[in-house]
């Protein structure tokens, strides 16, 4: 009898190990989506962090559920990664940070008509997947970021009624899928680019800055005037 309890005993141990490993293993199985989706809530919450709310329109952005994808504003695909930020006219304020780049598969942009302002970060450059991005009716400031070439899908760039200034980034013509451009009704400077893109834009989406007309080029630096 002795020798049956251990050799029971000695079977039960030497099992155990085993089952915590598999344990171990599904758990961090369906621990990994969350926490991955959850980089993208931290995100957001760190958006919401720098803005005034004043209608509480964020007030449904809870940073302990699992992913963002129940918020308000906020539209997940099916593997709960966010592909949409609606808050066009919200009525909030305040400014962007960096952490907005950390939406790897984000691919609806759309802040207009707020009172957002400071400039608009680089980091957005980051956005692969964006296919149109919104910022227009804000009081955004300083220089449109060169980073913006870099959004291959970028189809709607609208970032007129701003107070943005310098000259339009050349990098942007390489943007062979960009339709529509609006920079009207900001403080740029220089020459209208003529390659890709911007051959086919009017003059309207340029209207009402210090801009001197389309590029003349070899004739003058595309920064004329700035």
């Amino acid at each position: 009898m002795a020798s049956s309890s251990s050799s029971s005993s000695s079977s039960s141990s030497s099992s155990s190990p085993l089952s915590l490993i598999s344990f171990s293993l599904t758990f961090l199985f369906f621990l990994s989506p969350a926490l991955s989706t959850n980089s993208e809530g931290n995100a957001l919450h760190a958006l919401r962090s720098r803005l005034i709310d004043a209608t509480n329109v964020l007030q449904s952005w809870d940073p302990t559920l699992v992913n963002p994808c129940t918020w308000f504003h906020v539209t997940c695909d099916a593997n709960n990664h966010v592909i949409r930020l609606d808050l066009g006219n919200s009525n909030i304020s305040g400014s962007l940070g960096p952490e907005l780049g950390q939406l790897k598969h984000l691919q609806y942009l759309e802040l207009y008509r707020n009172d957002i302002g400071g400039k608009i970060p680089k980091e957005l450059g980051n956005l692969k997947n964006l296919v149109s991005m919104d910022l227009y009716g804000n009081r955004f400031e300083g220089k449109i970021p060169k980073s913006f070439s870099k959004l291959k899908s970028l189809r709607f760039l609208r970032l007129n009624n701003n107070k943005l200034s310098g000259s339009i980034p050349r990098e942007l013509t390489r943007l062979s899928n960009l339709k529509v451009f609006d920079v009207s009704n900001n403080d740029l400077c220089g020459t209208i680019p003529v390659d890709g893109p911007f051959s086919t834009f009017s003059m309207e989406s340029f209207e009402n800055n210090r801009l001197s007309g389309p590029e003349l080029q070899g004739l003058v630096p595309y920064d004329f005037g700035c």
